[in-house]
């Protein structure tokens, strides 16, 4: 993945949903950007409502992405100026595991970073980064 001649990564994926790992996975990642002149690669991957949910509740749980999506975009391009870094935000719908995993191959980038799951459940069941890990296509880093 990496390019002989060169010193590190060309480009990094950093996925996000506005929780605090995420955050701080972005900010690891625009760091480490910034650091080896790569272009950073944000990504949001809204998620569908269950099947059978209510209406409503399926309309306030969009009307609230729709504000993280927002809010996320915005300092994307604040920081990206203010750190002379490149940055492309993308936003797709569905799995965030597939999501990732489609848009680094598409794209091809040589890192990915995401934040460590705080859900109890995880550490039984797998969360996003330990699948990000076992699929070994790229480096993996995950921020706590």
């Amino acid at each position: 993945m990496f390019e002989f001649g060169t010193d590190g990564p060309r480009s990094i994926l950093v996925g996000v949903d506005g929780s605090d790992t995420s955050l701080r996975a972005g900010s690891y990642a625009a760091g480490l950007a910034r650091r080896q002149g790569a272009e950073l690669v944000v990504l949001f991957v809204r998620t569908t409502g269950a099947a059978g949910a209510r209406a409503d509740l399926l309309v306030a749980a969009r009307e609230a992405q729709d504000q993280v999506v927002a809010g996320l975009r915005e300092t994307a391009r604040t920081r990206s100026a203010e750190l002379n870094l490149r940055v492309s935000f993308h936003e797709r719908s569905g799995n965030p595991y597939t999501e990732l995993v489609k848009l680094a191959d598409e794209l091809r980038v040589d890192a990915v970073v995401v934040g460590a799951s705080t859900q109890a459940g995880h550490r039984f069941v797998g969360s996003l980064a330990a699948r990000l890990v076992r699929q070994a296509r790229w480096p993996v880093t995950v921020v706590p």
